[in-house]
């Protein structure tokens, strides 16, 4: 199946922007959330996005934007579900990626969890941006504020090129100084102290979002033309 008709049903189904990675970009992936560990026969993967409304996350109410991230997951999960129907159709054998949750590992101490597969670094890989010091996935014409979703497929796919051109701007640390809780490093995000202020329960057990300071200052939040 040729990366066009796959990258054209996404963008019918409402994706921004698609892109493809061979499985020989995975090899450096932890043991056990490499796509081969979820999916043995998966030679490409099929990474999408698409932008949640831009300007929810300046509610002062955490409920705006928690409500606007589940409707997000759910648009990708539907999303990603109709290009397996596609992909059945010819032939192809498909396996969903959650956008979200379920997952399997989590650690409570450190109130660390990690998807099957990473899709941030699936959308790098894909050709469809970078990784901000944050480590939160950037899209050059998107911004930061997407929502990923993948499906691994059996077929070798044509892959996108990586993308080279863009980076986060010399010397910019704005989400490093503005976290509260000091959790990020230009490398990695301390999940637990991430955690203790990003998220709280709710009335009737709820999960809300209560911070996204990094992702509101950076200078990328909206793209690069829009910055």
């Amino acid at each position: 199946m040729e990366s066009k008709l796959i990258k054209e049903s996404a963008y019918d189904l409402g994706a921004q922007d698609c892109g493809i990675a061979n499985i020989e970009r995975f090899k450096d992936a932890p043991k056990g959330f490499n796509p081969k560990d979820v999916f043995s026969e998966c030679k490409s993967v099929v990474v999408f996005i698409k932008q949640m409304p831009i300007d929810v996350i300046f509610a002062e109410n955490p409920i705006p934007y928690t409500h606007a991230a589940y409707k997000m997951y759910e648009e990708m999960d539907r999303i990603g579900m109709e290009l397996c129907r596609l992909f059945q159709k010819n032939n192809i054998k498909a396996a969903l990626i959650p956008s979200d949750v379920p997952y399997l590992y989590w650690d409570p101490e450190n109130m660390h969890g990690k998807g099957i597969i990473s899709l941030k670094h699936s959308a790098v890989l894909a050709g469809l941006g970078i990784m901000g010091k944050s480590t939160i996935f950037i899209n050059k014409e998107l911004g930061n504020m997407v929502y990923i979703g993948a499906v691994l497929i059996n077929e070798a796919v044509e892959a996108d090129p990586l993308v080279e051109d863009f980076s986060c701007p010399p010397g910019c640390n704005k989400c490093l100084e503005v976290c509260p809780q000091q959790a990020m490093d230009g490398v990695t995000v301390n999940q637990k102290l991430c955690r203790e202020k990003s998220f709280f329960k709710a009335g009737r057990d709820w999960d809300l979002y209560n911070c996204s300071e990094c992702r509101k200052v950076c200078t990328y939040r909206l793209g690069i033309s829009k910055k």
